[in-house]
């Protein structure tokens, strides 16, 4: 198996250690066809790019891509989005989907939730959920519902990680993604999906991308995790949208 793009890879404008440069060379090195560029959006507190910069990453990458086109590589300009709350919510507008070329989405601590209610879910019983069975499934009710709600107001190209920040039920996920051309993430970072998870998502139609999730340059285009994920568990080429034989 031969994955031939990485599309979630930082960069300094969140909390990645290279430039845009630096990433790009590093995938043009590794033979990579095509390199996704997805810092974290503007709800992160921590780590979140500030809104107006999403539009200096635009203009970098298209000069980018006149300076390296000649070598094979085309770079798009994606970014790693939040679910902001449990209405499903995340932190675009329609002004930076415009001059996106990708759109992710996950569920991350840093976030300050819109509402209350969200608030309390999120940082109180979500994390009481995996200490205290008996709050297991209400959670995983509730996070499994805000994604698929997100899933059906925007465009979202790609799930990251799915289920390694909150526990979903990744089959019904999943299904929710097919319906809406949106793929789930074996993240080579991160445990997920992990093999059980991918399992479940075969039992769908869902297809799949494998990422890097790169927060070094070095480390653009290290998918050996999540091909091993992939091989493991058996997943037809067909389904990966970043590989092939």
């Amino acid at each position: 198996m031969q994955i031939i793009g990485d599309y979630h890879t930082h960069t300094i404008y969140s909390h990645g250690k290279g430039t845009i440069r630096d990433n790009v060379e590093v995938a043009i090195n590794k033979g990579l066809k095509e390199v996704a560029i997805c810092d974290h959006g503007p709800g992160h507190v921590i780590y979140g790019i500030k809104r107006e910069q999403i539009f200096e990453m635009r203009k970098e990458i298209d000069q980018m891509n006149k300076e390296y086109g000649k070598h094979g590589i085309r770079v798009l300009l994606g970014l790693e989005a939040n679910v902001m709350d449990y209405d499903g919510n995340i932190d675009v507008d329609d002004e930076m989907l415009q001059v996106l070329d990708m759109l992710l989405l996950g569920f991350h601590y840093g976030i300050l939730p819109k509402n209350g209610k969200s608030m309390g879910y999120f940082y109180g019983l979500n994390p009481l959920s995996k200490v205290l069975p008996f709050l297991d499934k209400t959670m995983v009710d509730l996070n499994t519902q805000a994604m698929i709600k997100a899933i059906e107001k925007y465009p979202i190209d790609i799930i990251t990680h799915p289920g390694s920040k909150a526990k979903m039920d990744i089959e019904k996920v999943a299904e929710a993604a097919y319906n809406h051309n949106t793929a789930l993430e074996i993240n080579s970072h991160h445990s997920q999906l992990s093999i059980k998870n991918i399992e479940k998502a075969l039992n769908t139609k869902v297809k799949f991308y494998i990422n890097s999730d790169a927060h070094h340059p070095q480390d653009v285009g290290e998918f050996q995790e999540g091909i091993m994920r992939a091989l493991y568990s058996k997943i037809p080429i067909n389904r990966i949208i970043n590989a092939k034989e």
